[in-house]
Protein backbone atom coordinates (compact mmCIF):
# COMPACT_ATOMS: atom_id res chain seq x y z
CA UNK A 1 0.00 0.00 0.00
CA UNK A 2 2.89 2.36 0.71
CA UNK A 3 4.37 1.53 -2.70
CA UNK A 4 1.03 2.35 -4.32
CA UNK A 5 0.89 5.67 -2.48
CA UNK A 6 4.35 6.60 -3.76
CA UNK A 7 3.44 5.53 -7.31
CA UNK A 8 0.35 7.76 -7.23
CA UNK A 9 2.39 10.65 -5.85
CA UNK A 10 4.83 10.31 -8.75
CA UNK A 11 1.89 10.41 -11.14
CA UNK A 12 0.72 13.67 -9.57
CA UNK A 13 4.14 15.28 -9.91
CA UNK A 14 4.58 14.10 -13.50
CA UNK A 15 1.21 15.62 -14.40
CA UNK A 16 2.51 18.98 -13.17
CA UNK A 17 5.73 18.80 -15.19
CA UNK A 18 6.48 22.44 -16.14
CA UNK A 19 8.49 21.59 -19.25
CA UNK A 20 5.63 19.60 -20.76
CA UNK A 21 3.07 22.23 -19.75
CA UNK A 22 4.93 24.95 -21.67
CA UNK A 23 5.71 22.74 -24.67
CA UNK A 24 2.03 21.85 -24.94
CA UNK A 25 0.94 25.49 -24.71
CA UNK A 26 3.50 27.42 -26.74
CA UNK A 27 4.33 27.54 -30.46
CA UNK A 28 5.88 30.08 -32.81
CA UNK A 29 5.88 31.08 -36.46
CA UNK A 30 7.76 33.68 -38.48
CA UNK A 31 5.39 36.47 -37.52
CA UNK A 32 3.40 35.17 -34.56
CA UNK A 33 3.59 33.62 -31.13
CA UNK A 34 0.79 31.24 -30.16
CA UNK A 35 -0.20 30.50 -26.55
CA UNK A 36 -3.01 28.05 -25.79
CA UNK A 37 -4.53 28.62 -29.23
CA UNK A 38 -4.27 32.42 -29.22
CA UNK A 39 -1.87 34.14 -31.62
CA UNK A 40 0.14 37.30 -30.91
CA UNK A 41 1.96 39.15 -33.69
CA UNK A 42 5.75 39.35 -33.37
CA UNK A 43 6.95 42.68 -34.78
CA UNK A 44 9.96 43.26 -32.53
CA UNK A 45 12.00 41.40 -29.95
CA UNK A 46 10.93 38.63 -27.54
CA UNK A 47 12.12 38.85 -23.93
CA UNK A 48 11.72 36.12 -21.31
CA UNK A 49 11.26 36.50 -17.56
CA UNK A 50 10.66 33.35 -15.49
CA UNK A 51 10.39 33.06 -11.73
CA UNK A 52 9.25 30.45 -9.23
CA UNK A 53 10.15 26.89 -8.34
CA UNK A 54 9.30 25.66 -11.85
CA UNK A 55 11.15 28.49 -13.62
CA UNK A 56 13.95 26.31 -15.02
CA UNK A 57 11.71 23.72 -16.64
CA UNK A 58 9.38 26.38 -18.01
CA UNK A 59 12.15 28.57 -19.43
CA UNK A 60 14.00 25.59 -20.92
CA UNK A 61 10.86 24.63 -22.80
CA UNK A 62 10.50 28.21 -24.04
CA UNK A 63 14.05 28.16 -25.41
CA UNK A 64 13.44 24.78 -27.05
CA UNK A 65 10.32 26.15 -28.77
CA UNK A 66 11.51 29.67 -29.62
CA UNK A 67 15.18 28.98 -30.20
CA UNK A 68 17.15 32.09 -31.11
CA UNK A 69 14.07 34.32 -31.12
CA UNK A 70 14.58 35.17 -27.42
CA UNK A 71 16.66 38.34 -27.21
CA UNK A 72 17.27 38.30 -23.45
CA UNK A 73 16.17 36.15 -20.52
CA UNK A 74 16.17 36.36 -16.74
CA UNK A 75 15.30 33.24 -14.72
CA UNK A 76 14.87 33.25 -10.94
CA UNK A 77 14.26 30.09 -8.94
CA UNK A 78 14.72 28.70 -5.44
CA UNK A 79 18.16 27.87 -4.10
CA UNK A 80 19.01 24.34 -5.22
CA UNK A 81 16.44 24.33 -8.05
CA UNK A 82 18.63 25.71 -10.87
CA UNK A 83 19.47 22.35 -12.41
CA UNK A 84 18.34 22.29 -16.03
CA UNK A 85 18.02 26.05 -16.45
CA UNK A 86 18.80 27.23 -19.99
CA UNK A 87 22.44 28.37 -20.29
CA UNK A 88 21.38 31.33 -22.44
CA UNK A 89 19.55 32.95 -19.52
CA UNK A 90 20.80 34.94 -16.56
CA UNK A 91 19.92 32.60 -13.68
CA UNK A 92 19.41 33.70 -10.09
CA UNK A 93 18.85 31.35 -7.16
CA UNK A 94 16.87 33.10 -4.44
CA UNK A 95 15.25 32.54 -1.06
CA UNK A 96 12.04 30.67 -0.25
CA UNK A 97 9.79 30.72 1.78
CA UNK A 98 11.44 33.95 2.91
CA UNK A 99 13.10 36.31 0.40
CA UNK A 100 16.82 37.07 0.47
CA UNK A 101 19.18 39.50 -1.28
CA UNK A 102 18.98 37.44 -4.47
CA UNK A 103 15.19 37.76 -4.42
CA UNK A 104 15.64 41.53 -4.56
CA UNK A 105 18.23 41.16 -7.31
CA UNK A 106 15.70 39.13 -9.30
CA UNK A 107 13.09 41.83 -8.74
CA UNK A 108 15.43 44.60 -9.92
CA UNK A 109 16.54 42.67 -13.01
CA UNK A 110 12.94 41.76 -13.80
CA UNK A 111 11.84 45.39 -13.63
CA UNK A 112 14.77 46.41 -15.83
CA UNK A 113 13.83 43.77 -18.38
CA UNK A 114 10.16 44.83 -18.34
CA UNK A 115 11.15 48.45 -19.05
CA UNK A 116 13.09 47.34 -22.14
CA UNK A 117 9.92 46.01 -23.76
CA UNK A 118 8.80 48.57 -26.33
CA UNK A 119 5.71 48.64 -28.55
CA UNK A 120 5.94 45.71 -30.95
CA UNK A 121 8.03 43.67 -28.51
CA UNK A 122 6.76 40.76 -26.41
CA UNK A 123 7.61 39.99 -22.80
CA UNK A 124 6.99 36.31 -22.12
CA UNK A 125 6.57 35.87 -18.37
CA UNK A 126 6.57 32.41 -16.80
CA UNK A 127 5.23 32.26 -13.24
CA UNK A 128 5.11 29.36 -10.81
CA UNK A 129 4.74 28.68 -7.12
CA UNK A 130 7.26 30.31 -4.82
CA UNK A 131 7.36 33.41 -6.96
CA UNK A 132 6.22 35.65 -4.11
CA UNK A 133 9.48 35.13 -2.22
CA UNK A 134 11.83 34.38 -5.12
CA UNK A 135 10.91 37.48 -7.16
CA UNK A 136 10.59 40.49 -4.90
CA UNK A 137 11.46 44.16 -4.47
CA UNK A 138 10.06 46.00 -1.46
CA UNK A 139 8.66 49.51 -1.62
CA UNK A 140 11.02 52.41 -0.98
CA UNK A 141 12.17 52.63 2.63
CA UNK A 142 11.51 48.96 3.49
CA UNK A 143 14.67 46.91 4.03
CA UNK A 144 15.12 43.21 3.33
CA UNK A 145 15.24 42.43 7.05
CA UNK A 146 11.97 44.29 7.59
CA UNK A 147 10.41 42.51 4.63
CA UNK A 148 11.55 39.14 6.00
CA UNK A 149 10.15 39.91 9.44
CA UNK A 150 6.80 40.85 7.89
CA UNK A 151 6.73 37.67 5.79
CA UNK A 152 7.68 35.55 8.79
CA UNK A 153 4.89 37.09 10.87
CA UNK A 154 2.40 36.33 8.10
CA UNK A 155 3.58 32.76 7.52
CA UNK A 156 3.43 31.92 11.24
CA UNK A 157 0.03 33.56 11.80
CA UNK A 158 -2.14 30.89 10.19
CA UNK A 159 -3.33 33.34 7.54
CA UNK A 160 -4.46 31.82 4.23
CA UNK A 161 -2.19 32.24 1.22
CA UNK A 162 -4.46 34.79 -0.46
CA UNK A 163 -4.48 36.85 2.73
CA UNK A 164 -0.69 36.71 2.96
CA UNK A 165 -0.42 37.78 -0.66
CA UNK A 166 -2.81 40.70 -0.12
CA UNK A 167 -0.32 42.17 2.34
CA UNK A 168 2.70 41.26 0.22
CA UNK A 169 1.26 43.06 -2.79
CA UNK A 170 0.92 46.31 -0.90
CA UNK A 171 4.54 46.48 0.26
CA UNK A 172 6.11 45.42 -3.06
CA UNK A 173 7.16 47.18 -6.26
CA UNK A 174 6.57 44.13 -8.47
CA UNK A 175 3.45 42.43 -7.11
CA UNK A 176 -0.22 43.27 -7.59
CA UNK A 177 0.20 44.07 -11.29
CA UNK A 178 3.02 46.53 -10.70
CA UNK A 179 5.35 44.58 -13.01
CA UNK A 180 2.77 44.81 -15.79
CA UNK A 181 2.63 48.59 -15.41
CA UNK A 182 6.21 48.81 -16.70
CA UNK A 183 5.58 47.05 -20.03
CA UNK A 184 4.81 49.12 -23.14
CA UNK A 185 4.67 46.16 -25.52
CA UNK A 186 2.70 42.90 -25.25
CA UNK A 187 2.95 40.94 -22.01
CA UNK A 188 2.04 37.24 -22.16
CA UNK A 189 2.15 35.20 -18.95
CA UNK A 190 2.18 31.41 -18.75
CA UNK A 191 1.26 30.42 -15.21
CA UNK A 192 1.47 27.21 -13.20
CA UNK A 193 -0.91 27.70 -10.30
CA UNK A 194 -0.03 26.89 -6.70
CA UNK A 195 -3.04 28.70 -5.25
CA UNK A 196 -6.33 27.19 -4.12
CA UNK A 197 -8.98 27.95 -6.74
CA UNK A 198 -6.37 29.16 -9.27
CA UNK A 199 -7.06 32.83 -8.58
CA UNK A 200 -4.69 34.69 -10.90
CA UNK A 201 -4.24 37.65 -8.60
CA UNK A 202 -3.00 35.36 -5.81
CA UNK A 203 -0.44 33.29 -7.75
CA UNK A 204 3.01 34.71 -6.88
CA UNK A 205 1.04 37.72 -5.65
CA UNK A 206 -0.14 38.57 -9.17
CA UNK A 207 2.72 40.59 -10.71
CA UNK A 208 0.99 40.63 -14.12
CA UNK A 209 -2.64 40.75 -12.99
CA UNK A 210 -5.01 43.46 -11.88
CA UNK A 211 -5.58 43.32 -8.14
CA UNK A 212 -8.99 43.72 -6.47
CA UNK A 213 -7.51 44.14 -2.98
CA UNK A 214 -6.67 47.46 -1.33
CA UNK A 215 -4.55 48.93 1.44
CA UNK A 216 -7.70 48.74 3.56
CA UNK A 217 -7.98 44.97 2.94
CA UNK A 218 -4.33 44.49 3.90
CA UNK A 219 -4.87 46.51 7.09
CA UNK A 220 -7.89 44.42 8.06
CA UNK A 221 -5.93 41.17 7.58
CA UNK A 222 -3.01 42.42 9.67
CA UNK A 223 -5.43 43.52 12.39
CA UNK A 224 -7.44 40.28 12.31
CA UNK A 225 -4.33 38.16 12.95
CA UNK A 226 -2.94 40.53 15.58
CA UNK A 227 0.04 41.58 13.47
CA UNK A 228 -0.45 45.34 13.03
CA UNK A 229 1.45 46.38 16.16
CA UNK A 230 4.17 43.77 15.49
CA UNK A 231 5.05 45.15 12.04
CA UNK A 232 8.40 46.87 11.48
CA UNK A 233 8.03 50.63 11.65
CA UNK A 234 8.78 51.24 7.96
CA UNK A 235 6.16 48.72 6.86
CA UNK A 236 3.50 50.18 9.13
CA UNK A 237 4.39 53.71 7.98
CA UNK A 238 4.07 52.68 4.32
CA UNK A 239 0.72 51.05 5.04
CA UNK A 240 -0.52 54.14 6.89
CA UNK A 241 0.44 56.36 3.95
CA UNK A 242 -1.34 53.94 1.63
CA UNK A 243 -4.48 54.06 3.75
CA UNK A 244 -4.41 57.87 3.35
CA UNK A 245 -4.03 57.57 -0.43
CA UNK A 246 -0.44 58.80 -0.38
CA UNK A 247 1.07 55.62 -1.84
CA UNK A 248 0.35 54.06 -5.22
CA UNK A 249 -2.29 51.34 -5.18
CA UNK A 250 -1.94 48.06 -7.03
CA UNK A 251 -3.13 47.70 -10.65
CA UNK A 252 -6.93 47.90 -10.75
CA UNK A 253 -7.74 47.26 -14.43
CA UNK A 254 -6.00 44.76 -16.68
CA UNK A 255 -4.44 46.70 -19.59
CA UNK A 256 -5.28 45.47 -23.12
CA UNK A 257 -1.62 44.58 -23.73
CA UNK A 258 -1.54 42.06 -20.84
CA UNK A 259 -2.63 38.42 -21.30
CA UNK A 260 -2.49 35.66 -18.66
CA UNK A 261 -2.86 31.90 -19.21
CA UNK A 262 -2.96 29.12 -16.58
CA UNK A 263 -1.22 26.07 -18.06
CA UNK A 264 -0.89 23.89 -14.95
CA UNK A 265 -2.72 23.37 -11.65
CA UNK A 266 -3.40 20.91 -8.84
CA UNK A 267 -6.70 20.03 -10.51
CA UNK A 268 -4.79 18.49 -13.42
CA UNK A 269 -2.67 16.45 -10.99
CA UNK A 270 -5.74 15.22 -9.10
CA UNK A 271 -7.34 14.08 -12.34
CA UNK A 272 -4.13 12.29 -13.36
CA UNK A 273 -3.99 10.42 -10.03
CA UNK A 274 -7.63 9.38 -10.38
CA UNK A 275 -6.99 8.07 -13.89
CA UNK A 276 -3.89 6.16 -12.77
CA UNK A 277 -5.69 4.55 -9.83
CA UNK A 278 -8.53 3.48 -12.11
CA UNK A 279 -6.03 1.98 -14.56
CA UNK A 280 -4.78 -0.09 -11.63
CA UNK A 281 -8.30 -1.36 -11.03
CA UNK A 282 -9.20 0.82 -8.05
CA UNK A 283 -12.16 3.10 -7.51
CA UNK A 284 -10.86 6.62 -7.04
CA UNK A 285 -12.62 9.76 -5.85
CA UNK A 286 -11.50 13.39 -5.99
CA UNK A 287 -12.86 14.81 -2.74
CA UNK A 288 -11.72 18.37 -3.43
CA UNK A 289 -9.23 20.45 -5.39
CA UNK A 290 -9.75 23.44 -3.07
CA UNK A 291 -8.64 21.89 0.24
CA UNK A 292 -8.05 24.45 2.98
CA UNK A 293 -7.95 24.57 6.78
CA UNK A 294 -5.68 23.68 9.68
CA UNK A 295 -3.58 20.67 8.69
CA UNK A 296 -4.27 18.85 11.95
CA UNK A 297 -8.04 19.22 11.56
CA UNK A 298 -8.04 18.17 7.90
CA UNK A 299 -6.03 15.10 8.91
CA UNK A 300 -8.52 14.24 11.64
CA UNK A 301 -11.43 14.53 9.20
CA UNK A 302 -9.72 12.38 6.57
CA UNK A 303 -8.87 9.74 9.17
CA UNK A 304 -12.50 9.62 10.30
CA UNK A 305 -13.63 9.26 6.70
CA UNK A 306 -11.23 6.36 6.17
CA UNK A 307 -12.63 4.71 9.31
CA UNK A 308 -16.16 5.04 7.91
CA UNK A 309 -15.18 3.49 4.59
CA UNK A 310 -13.26 0.70 6.30
CA UNK A 311 -16.08 -0.21 8.70
CA UNK A 312 -19.25 0.56 6.77
CA UNK A 313 -18.36 0.98 3.09
CA UNK A 314 -19.70 4.53 3.02
CA UNK A 315 -19.64 7.03 1.46
CA UNK A 316 -17.51 4.81 -0.82
CA UNK A 317 -16.96 1.08 -0.96
CA UNK A 318 -13.48 -0.26 -0.24
CA UNK A 319 -10.98 -0.61 -1.71
CA UNK A 320 -10.92 3.09 -2.53
CA UNK A 321 -8.51 5.90 -3.30
CA UNK A 322 -9.29 9.37 -1.93
CA UNK A 323 -7.67 12.40 -3.54
CA UNK A 324 -7.45 15.96 -2.25
CA UNK A 325 -5.58 18.98 -3.56
CA UNK A 326 -5.17 22.45 -2.13
CA UNK A 327 -3.25 24.09 0.68
CA UNK A 328 -3.59 23.47 4.40
CA UNK A 329 -2.04 25.74 7.01
CA UNK A 330 -0.38 25.46 10.41
CA UNK A 331 -0.88 28.21 12.99
CA UNK A 332 2.57 27.92 14.54
CA UNK A 333 2.30 30.70 17.09
CA UNK A 334 5.19 30.49 19.57
CA UNK A 335 5.76 26.76 19.08
CA UNK A 336 9.39 25.78 18.45
CA UNK A 337 8.82 22.50 16.64
CA UNK A 338 9.81 21.60 13.08
CA UNK A 339 7.52 20.48 10.30
CA UNK A 340 5.14 21.54 7.58
CA UNK A 341 1.43 21.23 6.78
CA UNK A 342 1.82 17.90 4.98
CA UNK A 343 3.79 16.37 7.84
CA UNK A 344 1.33 17.67 10.44
CA UNK A 345 -1.63 16.34 8.44
CA UNK A 346 0.04 12.94 8.13
CA UNK A 347 0.83 12.78 11.85
CA UNK A 348 -2.74 13.73 12.68
CA UNK A 349 -4.28 11.13 10.38
CA UNK A 350 -1.98 8.40 11.75
CA UNK A 351 -3.96 8.53 15.02
CA UNK A 352 -7.19 7.65 13.21
CA UNK A 353 -6.05 4.87 10.90
CA UNK A 354 -4.14 2.83 13.48
CA UNK A 355 -4.42 -0.92 12.78
CA UNK A 356 -6.49 -0.29 9.63
CA UNK A 357 -5.55 -1.54 6.18
CA UNK A 358 -4.98 2.00 4.97
CA UNK A 359 -2.26 4.48 4.02
CA UNK A 360 -2.12 8.23 3.56
CA UNK A 361 0.52 10.24 1.76
CA UNK A 362 0.47 14.02 2.26
CA UNK A 363 2.99 16.03 0.28
CA UNK A 364 3.88 19.35 -1.24
CA UNK A 365 4.32 18.90 -4.99
CA UNK A 366 7.50 20.99 -4.98
CA UNK A 367 9.28 18.51 -2.71
CA UNK A 368 9.56 20.93 0.23
CA UNK A 369 6.96 20.89 2.99
CA UNK A 370 7.45 23.88 5.25
CA UNK A 371 11.02 24.87 6.23
CA UNK A 372 12.27 21.27 6.05
CA UNK A 373 14.02 18.85 3.71
CA UNK A 374 10.93 16.63 3.60
CA UNK A 375 8.15 16.73 1.01
CA UNK A 376 5.61 15.51 3.57
CA UNK A 377 4.67 12.31 5.35
CA UNK A 378 3.57 8.77 4.51
CA UNK A 379 1.66 6.92 7.24
CA UNK A 380 -0.28 3.68 7.46
CA UNK A 381 -2.02 1.46 9.97
CA UNK A 382 1.26 0.60 11.72
CA UNK A 383 2.60 4.15 12.14
CA UNK A 384 0.97 4.94 15.48
CA UNK A 385 2.41 1.81 17.07
CA UNK A 386 5.88 2.73 15.74
CA UNK A 387 5.52 6.23 17.18
CA UNK A 388 4.54 4.89 20.59
CA UNK A 389 7.41 2.39 20.61
CA UNK A 390 9.79 5.25 19.77
CA UNK A 391 8.51 7.14 22.81
CA UNK A 392 6.69 9.83 20.84
CA UNK A 393 3.74 11.55 22.50
CA UNK A 394 1.71 12.27 19.36
CA UNK A 395 -0.60 14.82 20.97
CA UNK A 396 2.35 16.73 22.39
CA UNK A 397 4.11 16.66 19.01
CA UNK A 398 0.99 18.09 17.37
CA UNK A 399 0.66 20.80 20.03
CA UNK A 400 4.30 21.76 19.52
CA UNK A 401 3.97 21.52 15.72
CA UNK A 402 6.91 19.11 15.75
CA UNK A 403 5.67 16.62 13.17
CA UNK A 404 9.07 16.33 11.47
CA UNK A 405 10.87 14.77 14.42
CA UNK A 406 7.91 12.54 15.29
CA UNK A 407 7.56 11.14 11.77
CA UNK A 408 11.32 10.77 11.49
CA UNK A 409 11.33 8.38 14.48
CA UNK A 410 8.62 6.28 12.84
CA UNK A 411 10.30 6.17 9.43
CA UNK A 412 7.34 8.08 8.02
CA UNK A 413 9.03 11.16 6.57
CA UNK A 414 8.73 11.53 2.81
CA UNK A 415 11.79 12.91 1.03
CA UNK A 416 11.74 13.47 -2.73
CA UNK A 417 14.20 16.33 -3.20
CA UNK A 418 13.26 19.26 -5.46
CA UNK A 419 10.68 18.22 -8.06
CA UNK A 420 11.02 21.28 -10.30
CA UNK A 421 7.34 22.13 -10.09
CA UNK A 422 4.74 23.38 -7.63
CA UNK A 423 0.94 23.03 -7.87
CA UNK A 424 -0.17 23.20 -4.24
CA UNK A 425 -0.17 20.29 -1.85
CA UNK A 426 -1.90 16.96 -2.25
CA UNK A 427 -3.19 14.20 -0.01
CA UNK A 428 -3.88 10.68 -1.25
CA UNK A 429 -5.62 8.20 1.02
CA UNK A 430 -5.83 4.50 0.22
CA UNK A 431 -8.34 2.22 1.95
CA UNK A 432 -7.68 -1.44 1.29
CA UNK A 433 -10.10 -4.35 1.30
CA UNK A 434 -10.59 -6.72 4.18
Amino acid sequence: MRELAIELMKTAIEAADPYKAVKNSLSVGNEWLEVSGRKFPVRGRIYLLAFGKAACGMSRAAFDVLGGKIAEAVVATKHGYASGCPPEAEVIEAGHPLPDENSLLAGRLGLELARKVKEGDILLVMISGGGSAIFELPEEGITLDELIKTNDLLLRSGAKIHEINTVRKHISRVKGGKLAKQVKGTLVSLIISDVVGDNLEAIASGPTVNDPTTFQDAHEILTRYGLWDKLPGSVRQHMELGLRGEREETLKENPPNVHNFIIGSVEKSCVAVKKKAEELGLEAHILTTVMEGEAREVGTFLGCMIQEIHRRDRPFRKPAVLIMGGETTVSVGDAKGLGGPGQELALSVARKISELNAAVIAFDTDGTDGPTDAAGGLVDGSTLEKLEKAGVDVEEALRNHDAYHALEKAGALLKTGPTGTNVNSMVIGIVGGE
